[in-house]
């Protein structure tokens, strides 16, 4: 099956839960995996009938950035529900990275998988 992805897509945004991380943005990672057939878009060179990445991308980080989430787990679901929704998505791979979060790491964060088989 075709797919449609977004690697580190930086989203400046409100998450956390403790007092400080409320006032101010972090950066957060993206990457996305959609499954799209990218057959009927291609036959046709057409960009009606394919994924805009563009339009995906803008729509994911308001989604982050209006929802001052305080949870990882909540972001990732409300964008795995919001790509179904707004776009039709079926399967979506989700890796939402919060970058320093913990001493000694590069990132952590949470993988989110819906759609066929979830």
């Amino acid at each position: 099956m075709d797919s449609v992805f977004i690697e580190r897509l930086a989203v400046e945004a409100v998450i956390g839960v403790l007092d400080w991380e409320r006032a101010v943005t972090q950066r957060l990672l993206v990457d996305l995996d959609l499954r799209w057939d990218n057959r009927a878009p291609a036959a046709g060179d057409d960009l009606t009938l394919a994924l805009d990445y563009a339009a995906v991308s803008e729509a994911v980080a308001q989604c982050l950035r209006e929802g001052r989430f305080r949870l990882l787990e909540t972001a990732a679901e409300r964008l795995a529900a919001m790509l179904a929704d707004d776009f039709g998505v079926g399967y979506r791979r989700i890796v939402l990275r919060k970058p320093g979060a913990v001493p000694g790491a590069e990132a952590v964060g949470v993988v989110v998988e819906r759609g066929e088989g979830e």
